[in-house]
């Protein structure tokens, strides 16, 4: 995938200019270093030209964005027809081909073509008038930071991309009785683009008994290759090996890149999938435990912004008042993009679902700067909800707790943390993730028009409550 940069110019300025603002224009964009590429498109001059291009951005399957900059004052009346048309993600670059003002060789005609502080504002109040979602990065686009800023927001609409065409498979129902992990599939669907069916258990016991031993080996192989475990777990190893393949198998016939199981729906499997989901979550595909579709998809997405960073599926576990920590972590499935160290392969008894002991990865979550998020259907609308937390190394061994583990303590505090999340209607389970900044989870909730509660260090009770009224205004229906 890759995104359009569109420079804004008019014919005002005559042939050298513009000859000037496209090189300049292919030296701006050859000077990104960004995550995924950019391509200098145009010089648009004409309304007709800018519907033109537009037009192009919407049905290009690569175009993940589009990025827009005016190095000359362009008039914004003729970017009206074309910007409504705009289905892509929009981020305006308020840059300038030179970093500063050149005492000597400025004049009139240098003032005509280096304009952008004019130029901008224009295409910027015809964003504003038109009240559409984009975003706007200002600052010379050598500067690190200003390229950083993009880089985030490209991991955005990235996401938004992936989001679109995202198909998510239930292997059974939710977990009885539980209430945060339902939700409107249709209003997903119409607002993230996710398509979310069910498929059958006994079809995914089929196509496991159909596995054979030459796949499972070379699954086997890949796990020796990433984890220790013991030889006399070897089959109950190869099992799970079963489970993935043919979980994998199905994942590819439908196109689709998560899926969500619960243990009270595993019938004809003799393991509840540990290892396999942990595997597969680490080759990048989204997972929800218990029916839990929503994490599912956003853990997918978040791994397709960051595809070589730590994101994993998340559930609050328990708390240590005293060390004022909380202790994440599942009855399996944790990726193991996160670990601190090498994980390890063990096999032990589960005390839920009825099976035989399930082979899972153990290891502790590293330390580091991260957040959680929660995708929440609140009532008629989705809620994401951010929190900024410090994962820190497990202050105990917690010898007979033979499960993937992390700790952290969240923000603004201890208390205030859990109060605010629990006012936010977060939900147990969520998507843990290293990598995601600020600025892409509030480019993809802008992006998908969905409300966004961040708690964060400046985050109070009192303030939150505030914006949550807020939200059910600007949000509700």
């Amino acid at each position: 995938m890759k995104f359009w940069f569109i420079t804004g110019s008019q014919f005002l300025y005559g042939e050298e200019t513009l000859r000037q603002v496209d090189e300049d224009s292919k030296k701006i964009v050859a000077g990104l270093k960004l995550p995924f590429p950019v391509e200098y498109k145009s010089t648009v001059k004409t309304e007709s030209e800018i519907q033109r291009i537009i037009k192009e951005a919407n049905f290009d399957d690569e175009c993940a964005g589009v990025i827009t900059f005016c190095h000359t004052f362009s008039p914004s009346k003729m970017w009206i027809n074309g910007l409504a048309l705009l289905q892509k993600p929009w981020l305006h670059f308020h840059t300038q081909f030179n970093e500063t003002i050149p005492n000597e060789a400025i004049d009139m005609d240098y003032m005509n073509l280096h304009q952008s502080a004019h130029g901008d504002r224009e295409h910027g109040f015809i964003g504003a008038r038109l009240r559409m979602p984009r975003a706007v990065v200002a600052g010379h686009w050598q500067d690190p930071e200003v390229q950083a800023k993009i880089a985030e927001w490209q991991r955005a609409a990235v996401g938004v991309m992936f989001s679109k065409s995202l198909k998510i498979v239930r292997f059974g129902d939710n977990m009885r009785e539980v209430a945060v992990t339902e939700g409107d599939k249709i209003e997903a669907q119409l607002k993230l683009g996710w398509q979310v069916n069910t498929f059958a258990v006994g079809d995914l016991v089929e196509i496991m008994n159909a596995v054979t031993d030459a796949e499972i080996d070379a699954l086997m192989k890949e796990y020796a290759e990433l984890y220790d475990y013991k030889k006399e777990d070897e089959e109950t190893i190869r099992y799970q090996a079963r489970e993935e393949i043919a979980i994998e198998k199905i994942l590819v016939r439908e196109g689709a890149k998560a899926y969500s199981n619960t243990f009270e729906d595993l019938h004809g499997m003799k393991q509840l999938p540990g290892l396999a989901t942990q595997h597969l979550m680490h080759k990048g595909y989204g997972f929800g435990a218990e029916g839990d579709w929503k994490t599912a998809g956003m853990t997918a997405i978040v791994k397709a912004m960051y595809p070589e960073g730590n994101t994993s599926f998340m559930e609050d576990y328990t708390y240590d008042y005293k060390q004022e920590l909380i202790l994440g972590s599942h009855m399996l499935e944790v990726c193991p993009s996160i670990a601190a160290d090498r994980p390890r392969i063990e096999v032990h008894k589960l005390g839920i679902g009825g099976k035989e002991p399930p082979a899972r990865i153990v290891f502790e979550g590293k330390a580091g700067s991260a957040k959680v998020l929660s995708l929440i259907d609140i009532g008629g609308r989705l809620r994401l909800i951010q929190q900024d937390i410090e994962c820190v190394k497990p202050f105990q061994s917690m010898p007979n707790l033979p499960v993937a583990r992390t700790m952290w303590r969240p923000a603004p505090s201890f208390l205030d943390g859990l109060e605010c999340w629990i006012i936010a209607g977060g939900a147990h389970h969520t998507v843990l993730s290293y990598d995601i900044s600020d600025e892409a989870v509030r480019s993809f909730a802008r992006i998908m028009g969905i409300e966004l509660v961040v708690i964060n260090k400046d985050t109070t009770v009192n303030g939150l409550e505030r914006d949550i009224m807020i939200g059910d205004v600007i949000y509700g229906r």
